[in-house]
């Protein structure tokens, strides 16, 4: 079993600034990176393209936080969840 974190962030499609597409391509950048370092496990866009959900292979939720603050839609955000998950299979 692994305890890892699921993050459900929600940005706001209705006020996204003129430069989304430059913010868009830095997400893309970050998010490989922890991807290739092992710190994220999973990526889901949602379909209704207002967010995504993040699984991180971590089990400390202050570090995901702080991952998270680094991240540049954070600043778009509109809600933010945290779940501390064990994986089972």
């Amino acid at each position: 079993m692994m305890n890892q974190i699921q993050v459900i962030l929600t940005i706001d499609t209705d006020n996204l600034p003129s430069n989304f597409q430059e913010i868009l391509k830095h997400e893309q950048e970050v998010v490989a990176k922890w991807k290739e370092s092992g710190i994220l496990e999973h990526l889901f866009l949602r379909q209704e393209k207002n967010g995504a959900i993040l699984i991180f292979n971590e089990s400390d939720e202050e570090k995901v936080k702080t991952l998270m603050e680094t991240l540049p839609f954070f600043q778009l955000k509109k809600n933010i969840e945290y779940f501390n998950l064990i994986k089972q299979f």
